[in-house]
């Protein structure tokens, strides 16, 4: 009993240090979805023992997360800013040589932060408001994106200083909240890096209920009948293989009917015991608005009509805009890690600290009375960061009107309405720089016999 008791205790005490070492620096930001003991908890179930250093889990997080949320997202910027915060508290001061900080995120796990963006994620879901559904039905988008990595043997089996090589990412986004629900991270190329693949593994983080837009090269029978396993329905275009002939089937008005969809053969992937779990066939709704065919799960026509489904359908592009953001706005396009463990937890740090400023985004529309989609996450990315110092150091009260200006700041950023927007996909800026086709080394070799070839062709 006496060893049980000084275990808890001994537990208590370390929750209580990681709260106190979490909360420096970020306190009154995102403690409303992120509580400090929520971290320790998860630092305490994911992590091995640690000793007490400067570089705790608890506080490597706090500074990655700083770090992929500043301007300038290198260790020497975050371990500056960490000196400066640390000299005016009046703690011994830490050196600018960033192995050590290097060598503490090496050490984190990524279950931490994978678990707590998702965490944020889940969160979000629960308190979204009705009027942010889609007829009281939560619709969640799926697509996939590519990211550039250093070019390190680590990271590709390419000849080094050829190229750069290119992950694949795939995220289930809500559409109420922004939030990234699940994502996976895979090679570019090779057996099972397919949108399809890694869709059909997202599935179990979608709730029954659910609505799924996707585009249609994932309009296919097995993620479908997945979808459909886990009480999750689809709308999606017509996959462009499958002929979709209104003659036949079960008329629900023009151009819109029930079709039977059978099972197709065994692909080679598939073991026989999987084939035989999933159902002979399934009813299938297709409809055509504007020429384009929409297939879905929801087969009620007093539910939802044609162009509605259209509508619903036309929401999918968002999750284009939401990648463009990760990527630019959080500068995830080019990663900085060198080996891929620190690449997948690279990423999942970008999730959470992105997952953050959402939550801050929906909470700041939720008091306004506006939807979080109409607020621009590149003004919501800066307004904590302005405020982040003054955040810290304030008393309680002094705390809560600097939070309710953060919101209120965060709530003023709409964007204006542009319906039907088109854009090319063409850049204006040039470079008349070649590209280069060889490695640098290589290169700076051919540069110094050309110059030396000239010098002796003027030589006397």
């Amino acid at each position: 009993m006496k060893a049980a008791s000084a275990q808890q205790e001994s537990l208590r005490r370390e929750a209580v240090k990681l709260r106190h070492q979490f909360a420096q620096g970020s306190r009154g930001i995102f403690s409303g979805v992120l509580p400090a003991s929520k971290v320790a908890e998860v630092i305490r179930e994911e992590c091995e023992a640690w000793r007490d250093r400067v570089y705790s889990p608890a506080t490597t997080l706090r500074l990655f997360i700083g770090q992929v949320l500043g301007e300038d997202q290198a260790c020497q910027d975050v371990l500056s800013r960490f000196l400066a915060e640390r000299t005016a508290e009046g703690v011994a001061a830490i050196g600018l040589n960033t192995g050590a900080y290097c060598q503490a995120r090496q050490r984190l796990r990524l279950e931490v932060p994978d678990r707590l963006y998702r965490e944020v994620a889940r969160a979000l879901e629960e308190k979204l408001p009705k009027e942010w559904s889609w007829r009281s039905r939560r619709v969640k988008v799926f697509d996939g994106t590519t990211v550039s990595m250093p070019d390190t043997s680590q990271n590709s089996e390419q000849q080094e200083g050829l190229g750069f090589p290119i992950a694949r990412l795939g995220a289930v986004i809500s559409l109420g909240s922004g939030a990234v629900i699940g994502h996976t991270v895979v090679a570019c190329e090779g057996k099972g890096t397919g949108e399809q693949t890694l869709l059909r593994g997202l599935l179990p983080v979608l709730q029954p209920g659910d609505i799924l837009l996707a585009d249609a090269l994932l309009a296919t029978w097995w993620v479908i009948a997945e979808a459909r396993a886990t009480g999750v329905d689809v709308v999606m275009p017509q996959h462009g293989r499958r002929l979709t002939d209104f003659s036949r089937g079960e008329s629900l008005g023009k151009r819109d009917h029930l079709a039977v969809w059978r099972r197709p053969q065994r692909p080679g992937w598939m073991s026989v015991e999987a084939y035989k779990r999933y159902p002979v066939e399934m009813v299938m709704r297709e409809c055509e608005v504007d020429g384009r065919v929409l297939v879905t799960t929801l087969l009620d026509p007093a539910f939802v009509s044609p162009r509605e489904l259209d509508d619903l359908y036309s929401l999918r592009w968002t999750i284009e805009v939401d990648w463009r953001t990760i990527k630019a706005t959080m500068e995830m396009d080019v990663l900085r890690c060198y080996s891929p463990a620190m690449v997948r937890k690279e990423i999942a740090v970008c999730l959470l600290a992105y997952n953050l400023v959402r939550w801050a985004m929906a909470t700041a529309a939720a008091l306004a009375h506006l939807l979080p989609r109409v607020l621009g996450f590149t003004g919501a990315k800066r307004v904590p960061l302005a405020f982040a110092e003054q955040l810290r150091r304030s008393p309680g009260q002094r705390l809560a009107v600097l939070f309710s200006t953060v919101l209120a700041a965060i709530s003023t950023l709409v964007l204006p309405h542009r319906p039907g927007r088109v854009e090319p996909r063409a850049k204006k800026r040039r470079s008349s720089l070649p590209i280069l086709t060889v490695p640098r080394k290589v290169a700076r070799q051919r540069q110094l016999a050309k110059r030396e070839a000239r010098r002796l062709s003027v030589a006397p």
